[in-house]
């Protein structure tokens, strides 16, 4: 895996080390254009309905597992956007991380510190032109309810959480105990932080990813 962070501690800061992490070598230069991502293997019966492409908002209940012969093709470009340091958003990081590591992923990491950043922050992923953006942290779901309408060619996975209204390029991979869907909904009663294990976190991200690769964006992919 070839990671960057990106710590954004200002926005000047954050373009600044985007910029010196894009030079580092041929291969990290993300400034150059590469093949479309694919997914490598097949999603297994039981993801989704096969005669029905699901609609942006809607919810499907893939069948555990099914997910797990699709990865990423070579070079798959992710940023990490991160905010927030308790342990569910730590937990959803070590996740990412760990598949990315597994699939040879090529990612970065931007990890905002300063609300005032966020929306900043969502813009400079954005400007790496990724081929997707992996959002943890509840802190991030507003911002990105303002952000990604403006930018439906960019795709977006949120793990452990989802936009009450999101378009089509916003995927979100959520479970019971987790389901944040921002501020102004409040914190849904189901929520518990214990349900935010290292194994369902890792379900989350490569289910995401999964569905991503396969087309199946805009919608949420619940795990329970």
């Amino acid at each position: 895996m070839r990671s960057r962070l990106l710590p954004a501690r200002t926005l000047a800061a954050a373009v600044a080390l985007a910029v010196l992490a894009g030079g580092c070598g041929a291969g990290d230069d993300w400034s150059r254009p590469h093949a479309k991502p694919t997914a490598v293997g097949s999603l297994a019966p039981g993801f989704s309905d096969p005669a029905t492409t699901p609609t942006p908002e809607s919810t499907i209940t893939p069948r555990p597992g099914s997910w797990d012969g699709v990865r990423p093709s070579e070079d798959y470009r992710v940023v990490l956007l991160t905010a927030g340091q308790d342990p569910q958003t730590r937990t959803l990081v070590d996740a990412v991380r760990a598949w990315a590591e597994e699939n040879d992923v090529d990612l970065r990491t931007i990890a905002p510190t300063d609300p005032h950043q966020y929306v900043a922050s969502i813009s400079q992923a954005i400007r790496l032109r990724p081929d997707l953006i992996v959002s943890a942290g509840n802190d991030l779901i507003d911002p990105l309810a303002m952000v990604s309408p403006n930018h439906l060619d960019q795709q977006f996975l949120v793990v452990g959480a989802e936009l009450a209204e999101p378009t089509e390029n916003v995927t979100a991979a959520d479970w019971t105990g987790a389901s944040f869907r921002g501020e102004g909904l409040g914190m849904s009663s189901t929520y518990d932080p214990a349900s935010f294990t290292p194994e369902r976190a890792g379900r989350a991200v490569r289910a995401g990813v999964a569905a991503v690769l396969n087309g199946l964006t805009g919608i949420v992919i619940w795990l329970d």
